[in-house]
């Protein structure tokens, strides 16, 4: 395919994104997080709606939904309605109402006192396979962090901690985390068969 065919059909694929029949393929990274990179690669309708996005996304980091959240684009905010919040229902709204095609990104944010922000990235639009059951994981990398462990800055000490057997705050860790050592703590764990398995559950309604 030449370079101007090329960029035909992904101008063609950009216009298709707001169809219902889409699928989406996005990259949710966890910002300000390192050593390793936390983000997963997903498969979904573009018409999923946002509330039911959340639940993906939290199935597929393994967050335990016990804080609120929030999705942003281009300035607004959506999330659970909240006369003090002011966000836009995130129920009346679906994914592929707030991207136009490849490479746009929006923004989510997970518990408001930790503030783990998420970044959505847009990377390809497929025509939907009838043997597949969405939302798919299609990679991931990085074990999802410790909830409630003070943000990435938090989980930074974290583990710099669980990785110094003499830090004052060792054992406490351990502790906390319900831990008999460190070696049992690898931040580059990923269960993908419970995440497979909680994707699939979340598949069964939009």
């Amino acid at each position: 395919m030449s370079e101007p065919q090329q960029a035909q059909a992904t101008r063609d694929k950009d216009r298709t994104a707001r169809r219902t029949k889409v699928i989406v393929q996005i990259k949710v990274k966890l910002l300000g997080v390192s050593k390793p990179p936390v983000w997963r690669r997903l498969q979904l309708p573009a018409d999923t709606r946002l509330n039911h996005l959340h639940d993906i996304i939290v199935a597929a980091f393994g967050w335990q939904d016990y804080h609120m959240h929030a999705f942003t684009s281009g300035g607004e905010e959506f999330g659970v309605p909240d006369p003090e919040l002011g966000h836009t229902d995130e129920r009346r709204v679906s994914l592929g109402q707030l991207i136009g095609g490849i490479g746009d990104r929006l923004r989510y944010t997970y518990d408001f006192g930790d503030d783990w922000e998420h970044e959505i990235v847009v990377e390809d639009l497929l025509d939907p396979d009838p043997d597949t059951h969405y939302p798919i994981l299609v990679a991931a990398k990085g074990a999802c962090p410790p909830e409630d462990c003070g943000g990435p800055w938090g989980y930074a000490d974290l583990k710099a901690i669980l990785a110094d057997p003499s830090h004052e705050q060792h054992q406490e860790m351990l502790d906390w985390l319900g831990l008999d050592n460190s070696a049992t703590f690898d931040p580059n764990a990923i269960a993908t068969d419970h995440i497979e398995y909680e994707l699939a559950l979340n598949g069964t309604g939009r």
